[in-house]
């Protein structure tokens, strides 16, 4: 069942209603809709947002767009405080059609702060309003991250997914797997380059960084994280993150 948890936001007859919430770790807030688009973004903490389509980690100072009406499930990984905006999709259309994680620079979230301290609703013609629409104009030019993980649909590429999920550390090759689920390496590749737009490579390392970010925002050591994820080194590791996110795993999460 789909329940839409922020019908007591919906209704106020303004175009951005800014809400914060507190959320203890390994609360899940079960899969539901909204009429209104939302931006969530996470001041501290760590989420992970699912839909049927894909996931996205969202550790701090980044926020996930998700437009309206998008059945979605949200995990918490250590304790979150999490300040959300419902934007009236005919008001704004947002940074893109799909769910992203997009990064959050300081004036974005000082007006993300100041706008979950406002009334509901919230005066029109004034300071107020016009501050929150400079708050759109900053989402509309944010940069997009590469936090996604694209979940296939062919059930065979399904159940790769659920066992790297689970096991994010095997080393197995498409072949490898192909013995197991009777279709061949080649045909495998083609399916994962077709309904992910990556390579099977790419995606694995994609399943990697995410559970990493996951890890790391719960503030577990870089050694045990690489380790646990099948990397030889912690440097290994490092490189690899440096390469994938632009910074060290300490830069990215200062």
């Amino acid at each position: 069942m789909i329940i839409d948890h922020s019908s007591n936001y919906i209704h106020i007859p303004r175009p951005i209603v800014a809400v914060a919430k507190e959320f203890p770790p390994g609360h899940v807030t079960p899969l539901h809709q909204h009429s209104r688009s939302q931006f969530l973004y996470a001041s501290s903490g760590v989420m992970t947002v699912r839909t049927d389509k894909g996931i996205w980690v969202v550790p701090p100072l980044r926020a996930v767009w998700i437009p309206a009406k998008t059945p979605h499930e949200i995990e918490v990984s250590r304790h979150l405080s999490m300040r959300t905006l419902y934007i009236d999709p005919k008001t704004f259309s947002g940074p893109s059609t799909e769910c992203c994680v997009i990064a959050v620079s300081p004036l974005l979230r000082e007006l993300v702060l100041y706008a979950v301290n406002l009334p509901h609703p919230y005066s029109l013609g004034g300071a107020e309003e016009r501050l929150l629409t400079v708050l759109l104009d900053q989402i509309a030019s944010v940069d997009v991250d590469s936090l996604e993980l694209p979940i296939p649909e062919d059930p065979r590429l399904k159940k790769i997914y659920d066992h790297l999920s689970a096991t994010p550390s095997d080393t197995r090759t498409l072949d490898e797997w192909g013995h197991i689920l009777g279709a061949t390496g080649r045909t495998l590749a083609r399916r994962f380059r077709l309904e992910t737009g990556m390579s099977f490579g790419q995606w694995r390392q994609q399943v990697r960084i995410l559970e990493a970010l996951r890890r790391l925002g719960m503030n577990e050591p870089v050694t045990t994280v690489a380790i646990e994820l099948g990397y030889d080194s912690p440097s290994a590791f490092i490189s690899m993150f440096k390469r994938t996110l632009g910074e060290t795993p300490g830069r990215y999460f200062k």
